[in-house]
């Protein structure tokens, strides 16, 4: 069956038997309009959050953002920046571009540990439409995100030797396991795969496996495993279908979260975020290291996808479901029609003429 006829099939069913998600009842007052902190960030960020604010606007979602220019090469994080994310508890934000070398520190590991944002959440999935070498790809990436070797504990020994610590502790592999598995449950997810390298790192990766059975005990619902990094790595590119969600150590998740993107067709459209007790940043997913492309900038075609879902996935941590529904089926119903597609994904458009066709097929 072609594509053009699963759609005109899928068109009449929906026609025939609408459909309505479960009611969602709300609190009094949970309709207020919500401030959101805008960090448009660096090179293609402005671009990708403008793409955010038009569709909100299109759908009156209750959000309204706060708006902060903050570029990469900064020292620190203005305090007036960090005031409006507490005070607001939720950012939204585009890339940073991260300096390599020269000793200036990450804005993104700077805002991570300022408000102890522990756990990162990536979700690589297929998009119906578009063709991938492997199907029924749908991971959940959950890496700690404070400390391991993103602690940041550098020093010159001597001229030319140079120490980086790796830090592990019990408290944050503990409380990121539980991460993990408190979000597998409400998910209805089926299992966890703890990544690690304990083989040779003892201790540290050691006292994380001992850290994710602990909780894993508490589960029993749940399928819980282990695998070592590099065979995870050649099982992620052979067969990926087999995971479902993932819980590691810091460098682990970042790596692993990439590969797991580029199978599930790039890093475009991965929705992710940052979370904490108290705070959430929601961010493109997967890497943003086209963030600096020039070229991207000037012909104005960066792919919003990403960032989009992302916004869908914050509209739900806000308590607005169908709004997130909205935005999530408009973006997905662009991508399954393939009419309009940015370069990355096999496509010409520009980004507003991406926007627009999300905007078209909002209900």
């Amino acid at each position: 069956m072609s594509r053009r006829t699963l759609l005109i099939v899928r068109n009449l069913l929906s026609a025939r038997f609408p459909t309505r998600s479960i009611t969602y009842m709300p609190s009094p007052g949970d309709g207020s309009p919500r401030p959101v902190t805008l960090i448009p960030g660096d090179g293609i960020g402005p671009l990708v959050t403008d793409a955010v604010e038009q569709v909100m606007e299109a759908m009156h979602a209750p959000v309204y953002f706060e708006r902060y220019d903050v570029r990469g090469d900064m020292k620190n994080v203005p305090p007036e920046v960090l005031e409006s994310i507490k005070k607001n508890k939720v950012c939204l934000k585009g890339g940073l571009r991260t300096p390599v070398g020269g000793g200036v520190s990450s804005l993104n590991m700077i805002l991570r540990k300022e408000l102890d944002l522990y756990a990162s959440l990536v979700h690589c999935f297929n998009l119906p439409g578009l063709p991938t070498r492997h199907d029924n790809v749908d991971i959940v990436v959950i890496r700690e995100n404070t400390e391991g070797e993103y602690a940041g504990l550098e020093h010159e020994v001597i001229p030319g030797v140079v120490e980086s610590l790796k830090v592990i502790t019990k408290f944050c592999s503990e409380r990121i396991a539980k991460y993990a598995f408190e979000y597998a449950y409400l998910n209805n997810r089926k299992k966890v795969t703890a990544v690690h390298k304990a083989n040779i790192m003892k201790l540290a990766d050691g006292l994380f496996l001992e850290s994710c059975r602990e909780v894993a005990s508490k589960y029993p619902s749940i399928h819980y495993n282990e695998m070592i990094v590099d065979n995870c790595s050649m099982q992620l590119v052979s067969k990926p279908e087999q995971f479902d969600v993932m819980v590691t150590p810091n460098l682990y998740g970042n790596l692993v979260a990439n590969t797991a993107a580029g199978i599930a067709g790039g890093t475009g459209f991965m929705p992710g975020g940052n979370v904490g007790a108290d705070h959430a940043i929601f961010e493109q997913g997967a890497s943003a290291g086209n963030v600096g492309n020039d070229k991207l900038l000037v012909q104005k075609k960066a792919n919003p996808v990403a960032l989009l879902l992302s916004s869908a996935m914050m509209l739900r941590h806000l308590q607005f479901p169908s709004f997130a529904d909205r935005l999530e089926t408009a973006v997905k119903r662009v991508i399954e029609e393939g009419k309009c597609r940015t370069k990355d994904l096999g496509g010409n458009c520009t980004t507003q003429e991406v926007v627009d066709a999300v905007l078209a097929n909002l209900e």
